[in-house]
């Protein structure tokens, strides 16, 4: 999928995107070992309660999604790119679901903080609906981020600090390693 396109921000310095693409603990799982991302943090967005604990999100009824901010740098990595792997690491096509986890908190969704961002993110998204890549509509959101809070501490690296935790083993695991697979030249050594 990768084309010859501008980096949005490229030039500008580190970049900030929001992703949801289910369990925050997978998503940052693989996130954390692609080159060109400075810092990754789970957390919840695009809901209306303040500052909401993870207990509260569990329930589906604050409108948050388990999500992870990202930090890169558009020197290294082009947010083409990141959304690439983002794509390939969950599916964007269950509204509300990634395998067995379901709620509105598990919803596929893009964040953007800058309207270059915005663009590729749309552009990406009709891209993949218009090449029917996945055989169903992609139901990813393109909205701004709002309502960001980071998640509680022992969710941060979760998986690094739990390899062997029954739900790291069978779902985050593979995700990290069909990225390794996939996208090796984007992993850090």
């Amino acid at each position: 999928m990768e084309q010859n396109t501008p980096n949005a921000g490229h030039g500008a310095g580190p970049q900030t995107i929001t992703l949801g693409g289910g369990c925050f603990w997978c998503t940052e799982a693989v996130f954390v070992q692609v080159r060109g991302i400075v810092d990754v943090e789970s957390g919840y967005s695009n809901g209306h309660v303040n500052q909401p604990s993870y207990e509260q999100v569990c329930t589906g009824t604050t409108g948050h999604n388990e999500v992870v901010k990202l930090v890169y740098d558009p020197e290294q990595i082009s947010l083409r790119a990141i959304l690439e792997i983002f794509f390939v690491i969950h599916d964007p096509t269950t509204l509300n679901r990634q395998g067995n986890d379901s709620g509105t908190q598990y919803r596929s969704g893009i964040y953007y903080s800058t309207p270059e961002q915005k663009q590729v993110a749309e552009d990406m998204v009709s891209e993949l609906n218009q090449q029917k890549l996945f055989g169903k509509p992609v139901v990813t959101e393109v909205l701004p981020v709002a309502n960001y809070s980071p998640a509680e501490d022992y969710h941060q690296d979760f998986f690094e600090k739990n390899p062997d935790q029954g739900y790291c083993m069978a779902v985050a695991g593979p995700k990290v390693a069909k990225f390794r697979k996939t996208f090796s030249e984007y992993a850090k050594g």
